[in-house]
């Protein structure tokens, strides 16, 4: 892979992390302000229903943070873009759609259908 690659992959990469602060960052606001009284016990499980929704989000939200950060740390040590499981190259094609994968699309099939074998 070309620097001009890496380039961008760093770009998307930063950008994604800092789109997804930000909205951690707008949640946490939203879940500090003020509290609300609801009269009705259904709207108070209905708020809470919503607020237990947006929790597991940003709670995905912060894995994935962690793997955008492994990617720039891979782009750092020059690993980016090597599958984990093989060692071959990964197509560009699949790090443009998944910039923060570490296998290969043959690797990640094989690991799916083992999963699937399982029952995982």
């Amino acid at each position: 892979m070309d620097q001009k690659d890496l380039e961008m992959f760093r770009s998307r990469l930063t950008q994604m992390l800092e789109d997804v602060s930000v909205k951690g960052d707008e949640t946490l606001g939203d879940m500090t302000d003020g509290h609300e009284n609801y009269a009705d016990p259904t709207d108070r499980a209905t708020a809470e229903s919503d607020r237990s929704f947006t929790l597991r989000l940003r709670d995905r939200e912060r894995k994935l943070i962690k793997k955008i950060q492994q990617a720039l740390a891979r782009i750092d040590n020059g690993t980016f873009g090597i599958c984990e499981e093989c060692g071959e190259e990964i197509g560009v094609p699949r790090l443009k759609a998944r910039p923060m994968t570490t296998l290969c699309i043959q690797c990640k099939s094989h690991q799916e259908e083992e999963e699937k074998v399982r029952g995982d």
